[in-house]
């Protein structure tokens, strides 16, 4: 049995480690605000930017842009978004093994992948495949629109080079505080929503000025930056509070592990005083003999 030295050594590092793991929580919590602020502001724009594009692109070629050119796909990119920071559960594990499972798929079907990968976890996992063609890091914490615009523009002038026939973006969907689930967004080429579609023909044909392939110029870039924005904003916020679930489940279990250890410390220190009292008992009852 562990001496009453050890018991109380490993309940003091407990204690500290749910110190460490409660004020994590706290500070999670606290990022989780502002993060879920900004991605609830963003999610209406990048909703309605989807809706144009679909009643913009219903009733034009596919082949009129360059970036709408839907091409034989012998070559796919995977964009994968997660967090620079890890201590937040299964969350960036999912998002990878969703990646690692299209990428066997594609490989099996025997087209060419190549991996974007932005934050840390995605890098430091998925740079042994030898597929990752450019990544990322210490952006999720601070990032901003200009860091969107860098990784769309780098994705686009891929696939206008030809280097890539379809694009697909893999990141963590917000869903509550307790739920976030990867999703699969087809980035490139362009396509028209089959819903937005279908809303086109029933309300009849919209007048543009300047013309709809003019406005559709200007919109194509500004569409892959919103979507790789509103994925990253939704990534920042599954992060901080699959983080603050981890923390409080981490903290939850310490409080147990000190209530065992007590109950452990307590039963060791009766073990001991009652080996004393016997010692004492034994050499009374010699003295008396």
């Amino acid at each position: 049995m562990a001496s009453l030295k050890d018991v109380k050594s490993k309940i003091g590092g407990v204690k500290k480690t749910s110190q460490i793991t409660s004020a994590m929580n706290m500070v999670a919590a606290a990022k989780l605000r502002g993060a879920q602020a900004k991605m609830e502001k963003f999610r209406p724009y990048a909703a309605k930017f989807n809706q144009a594009m679909g009643n913009l692109s219903s009733g034009m070629d596919s082949g009129a842009f360059p970036l709408m050119e839907a091409r034989e796909v012998k070559a796919v990119e995977l964009v994968v978004v997660t967090s620079d920071r890890g201590l937040c559960g299964s969350f960036n594990a999912n998002i990878i093994n969703t990646a690692e499972k299209l990428l066997r798929k594609y490989q099996a079907e025997g087209k060419k992948v190549s991996l974007v990968c932005i934050g840390k976890k995605s890098i430091s996992k998925l740079r042994k495949t030898g597929l990752v063609r450019k990544q990322y890091a210490d952006l999720m914490g601070t990032f901003q629109m200009f860091n969107a615009r860098t990784i769309a523009q780098d994705v686009a002038e891929n696939f206008l080079a030809g280097e890539s026939d379809l694009v697909q973006l893999i990141y963590g969907k917000f869903h509550s505080v307790g739920v976030q689930r990867p999703d699969t967004l087809a980035l490139l080429p362009i396509q028209p929503a089959a819903q937005a579609a279908e809303a086109a023909v029933a309300k009849g044909d919209y007048l543009y000025e300047p013309s709809p392939e003019q406005i559709m110029e200007v919109l194509q870039p500004l569409y892959l930056n919103v979507m790789v924005y509103h994925a990253m904003l939704e990534v920042s916020a599954g992060e901080n509070a699959a983080r603050m679930t981890a923390m409080d489940n981490a903290t939850k279990a310490c409080s147990d592990m000190i209530h065992n250890l007590t109950l452990v410390y307590n039963k060791v220190r009766q073990s001991s005083i009652t080996a004393e009292l016997m010692d004492i008992v034994g050499g009374a009852e010699a003295l008396k003999g």
